[in-house]
């Protein structure tokens, strides 16, 4: 199982340890390193800055949001960053949500799976370099020809040729569509919530999209986040969680569109989702967390001492999961983690 920090994305400040974090996980044997954005710090510099002294582990996006930048100036950023660290880079995008992505970027949410192909084709296109991109989709056309255009726009190839053409691209995915595609066009699926009891069922998704791909699962990889805690007192950890499994179900998306919410009912947890996203509504936060059971947050998460998460760890990998993304706050979580997962 190899393993791979996720940084997130910045509250009000900077992180203080962040480089202590990404210089640990390199020392210890991580497998990569991740950063993640919503409407504040963005992903991609924080990997510029911190990775710049790391040497061997991978540095990836976990997410970018697509409407935040064009396709075209993603792949700018993709190939830049990729060159920069000897190609270790990892291209880790999501559509987010209506609320961000009308909110803050301005941008139409509607159909999210076929701006996510277009998306994906046109950054295929500028890594291979092979000729002027083209896209002729409605969503991310090029050149462009609509309202306000000159009709001069033309064709262009990358001016810097990229590292690597097959830069691998990895998708962010919760619903089944979402996620037999993201096996139908991508290099990896980064999985929220994972929880390998429903392993079955997210084979049957994955296994649709590499049908009509007509790839298999060699190369393909499943990264799930999971917070892997090695303690003597789990049930304080998973206390801990709580509150952020009831921002995410009550409060990452707008009522009767929440894609995390979509998930945990999937799980089976309706009736739980139903209380919470109340509560959170209401503004009783605190009431929304004492509502998630136990069970939920152990389905979800590793917590335990170190032969518990050893267990859990192999249990994961058996389900499909080949890289845990993981946070840690502080070098002896990340030296125990990689102690626990060897």
């Amino acid at each position: 199982m190899k393993l791979g920090l996720q940084l997130g994305y910045w509250g009000a400040q900077p992180p203080q340890n962040a480089a202590e974090l990404v210089a640990a996980a390199e020392e210890f044997g991580f497998d990569a390193v991740f950063a993640a954005e919503a409407w504040g710090s963005d992903a991609f510099t924080p990997l510029a800055w911190w990775g710049s002294e790391t040497s061997r582990v991978r540095l990836g996006t976990s997410v970018v949001q697509m409407s935040a930048r064009t396709p075209a100036a993603c792949a700018m950023h993709a190939l830049t960053l990729d060159h920069l660290s000897g190609g270790r880079f990892i291209l880790g995008l999501g559509v987010s949500g209506p609320q961000v992505v009308e909110g803050w970027y301005g941008r139409p949410f509607a159909k999210p799976l076929a701006r996510t192909r277009e998306y994906v084709s046109i950054l295929r296109q500028v890594m291979a370099r092979e000729a002027p991109v083209r896209n002729d989709g409605p969503h991310y056309p090029l050149p462009y020809q609509g309202p306000g255009a000159l009709g001069l726009g033309k064709p262009l190839k990358p001016i810097t040729h990229p590292l690597r053409a097959d830069l691998p691209i990895w998708l962010g995915a919760e619903g089944p569509r979402n996620v037999a595609l993201t096996s139908e066009i991508a290099d990896g699926w980064l999985a929220i919530y994972y929880a390998p009891r429903l392993a079955g069922m997210y084979d049957e998704w994955l296994d649709e999209g590499f049908a009509k791909s007509g790839r298999g699962r060699e190369n393909f990889e499943v990264a799930a986040t999971c917070q892997v805690v090695v303690t003597d007192d789990p049930a304080s950890v998973r206390a801990m969680l709580k509150p952020f499994v009831a921002l995410y179900i009550g409060g990452m998306g707008a009522p009767g569109m929440n894609f995390h919410a979509e998930v945990f009912t999937r799980m089976g947890y309706g009736e739980v989702v139903e209380d919470v996203g109340r509560l959170f509504q209401a503004g009783r936060k605190d009431e929304a967390a004492q509502v998630v059971p136990d069970e939920l947050v152990a389905e979800i998460s590793i917590v335990g001492d170190v032969e518990h998460v050893r267990e859990e760890v192999r249990r994961w990998e058996k389900a499909g999961v080949t890289t845990l993304l993981v946070g840690c706050r502080d070098v002896a979580s990340i030296k125990a983690l990689s102690e626990a997962c060897q």
